[in-house]
């Protein structure tokens, strides 16, 4: 068994002692995700650090566009319940690549495919090796759009 879903254990127990009704909810909630994402399949297997980490970016995306679609559609106290759930689901994830560093891993990326001025039809390869690189520490649309900017 992964040291995150120990720790996830942990703080949960911690957060019912606490009464924090939002920090208790949302980790019983990745906790389910986590043993539905064991379970699934064939056979059950305990998912490593790295696989956790996966439900984990999984479940906090869907945290932030559900405050998007609450916020249009005029739900803010709904908004904020879905915010203040990705901020519990921030606290157990990596820290968060910047724009620059996307960039920057991005046009390493370009180079070493050598794929400059190849145009979109080259954007498989660039992220197929930019994905592992900066998985779970990055939301994938904001990475492809850079792939898109750069390849141009």
């Amino acid at each position: 068994m992964g040291t995150l879903k120990d720790r996830l254990r942990a703080d949960l127990t911690t957060a019912i002692k606490g009464r924090d009704e939002v920090r208790s909810s949302t980790l019983r909630m990745v906790l389910t995700a986590v043993t539905n994402a064991e379970v699934a399949g064939k056979t059950h297997k305990d998912l490593t650090d790295d696989e956790i980490v996966t439900v984990l970016a999984s479940e906090a995306k869907k945290r932030r566009e559900a405050a998007v679609a609450f916020e249009d559609g005029g739900r803010p106290e709904s908004a904020a319940k879905e915010r203040a759930e990705a901020a519990v689901l921030q606290d157990y994830l990596p820290e968060q690549l910047g724009p620059e560093e996307i960039a920057q891993i991005v046009s390493a990326a370009v180079e070493q495919a050598g794929v400059a001025g190849e145009g979109p039809k080259a954007m498989g390869k660039v992220m197929g090796i930019v994905s592992p690189q900066v998985k779970g520490r990055a939301d994938g649309a904001a990475v492809a759009a850079e792939v898109r900017r750069q390849l141009g």
